[in-house]
């Protein structure tokens, strides 16, 4: 069963959020034709963890995609997350993997890393491109980073100006992701004028104080112990207002017309050489492993509704 939990702190500018997953996670792995090596296996769950964390937090109806990039032997790696907790994954790996690789040895071995956070409103006009922010796999000093929740709360803190704590953590099994992250105060300035010098102080270091109880949480602990248990055991001391928990599924958004869309975009030119090659054209979803073949009345029929009417090589003539 795969788990969703969203709370708050009482009385403090912090929230959190906890997600657990692994039936999902497993139907997840098991659509890719070929399994991938283990630590990018974790770094996918990871980033499917975290992707799901943040897209909570979302004003707006719309997905946030995560993505890692770099001059290793993982050439991209992306987690999308979507409304209704639906998630998906995928990654190019185009060289070996080491059996104990960090982040910085899958992505960033020359320096070349990047992460990058995409906003996509479900609401989006035509022609507007969704904001995205890039920063590098490294921190402000140039030394790589070894796990995705250190690249992530550099993200955060350089571009959204949050500070959060994240720790993250996957096997084959389960995948799962702790998310702490400082609120501002409303009307922060009127609010300091009341309160004494000690509440102020209270309330500046709260998250600190949180976000190094969270720092303590093992990998084991993450992925094993009941979420009830976790957050009795990390946060005992605080008083923790819990909202409804959710269900976190893997859902791919692939189509076929989305892929006919696609094929259009390539120009006739190049879908006419493939179908002169193979007679068809297939298409593999990377995310969920779903296959799309469009045969030359196919093609014809894509081309004649989006205004080329001319056929395509070896289709009708």
């Amino acid at each position: 069963m795969s788990d969703f939990q969203k709370f708050l702190f009482e009385g403090l500018p912090v929230r959190g959020m906890l997600v657990r997953l692994s039936d999902s996670w497993q139907t997840l792995q098991s659509r890719r034709e070929q399994p991938l090596p283990l630590p990018v296996m974790q770094l996918l769950g990871e980033m499917s963890a975290c992707a799901l964390l943040l897209q909570s937090n979302l004003k707006f109806d719309g997905a946030l995609i995560l993505q890692v990039q770099g001059d290793g032997p993982v050439q991209l790696a992306v987690a999308e997350a979507r409304n209704g907790l639906a998630y998906r994954a995928t990654a190019t790996v185009r060289g070996e993997v080491g059996a104990q690789a960090d982040l910085a040895a899958m992505l960033n071995p020359q320096g070349q890393g990047r992460c990058a956070l995409t906003l996509d409103p479900s609401d989006r006009q035509p022609g507007v491109r969704p904001y995205q922010g890039v920063v590098a796999l490294q921190d402000d000093a140039g030394k790589p980073f070894a796990r995705l929740a250190q690249a992530v709360e550099h993200y955060m803190k350089q571009s959204e100006q949050l500070d959060t704590k994240l720790v993250l953590a996957a096997n084959v099994d389960t995948a799962a992701g702790l998310l702490i992250q400082r609120l501002p105060l409303e009307g922060e300035a009127n609010l300091a004028a009341q309160l004494s010098p000690e509440q102020q102080i209270e309330l500046e270091d709260a998250f600190p104080r949180i976000a190094m109880k969270a720092a303590t949480l093992s990998d084991a602990e993450l992925l094993d112990l009941p979420i009830d248990t976790l957050l009795h055991r990390l946060f005992w001391e605080e008083n923790l207002r819990r909202y409804d928990p959710g269900v976190p599924t893997f859902s791919c958004s692939c189509s076929r017309e989305r892929v006919g869309r696609m094929l259009v975009g390539l120009g006739r030119e190049e879908v006419d050489s493939v179908l002169a090659e193979r007679g068809e054209v297939e298409i593999g979803c990377q995310f969920c492993g779903a296959q799309y073949r469009f045969d030359p009345v196919d093609c014809v029929q894509l081309f004649a509704a989006a205004g080329s009417v001319q056929p395509a090589q070896g289709g009708l003539q």
